[in-house]
């Protein structure tokens, strides 16, 4: 079964990911998560787009998916 979520907001510092996650602030390493992002630029990183479910992030530019399941389990 596909989790649904909503996801409110997605930001990077230098070294991580930060989502809203169904209301909940989620940090995630983006070492621990995708080098594509971690290597990625400011652009590359802020052009993704958000599944309708929720389901996941995808970064066309980079072609990179994230699934928000795997995000939560690799929270900081």
């Amino acid at each position: 079964m596909i989790s649904q979520h909503i996801i409110q907001n997605v930001t990077f510092d230098d070294s991580n990911i930060l989502l809203v996650v169904d209301g909940q602030l989620i940090k995630v390493s983006l070492e621990h998560i995708s080098l594509k992002l971690k290597n990625a630029s400011e652009f590359q990183r802020n052009f993704y787009k958000i599944s309708p479910s929720g389901y996941g992030i995808h970064w066309p530019l980079i072609d990179e998916d994230i699934s928000i399941s795997a995000l939560l389990k690799n929270k900081n």
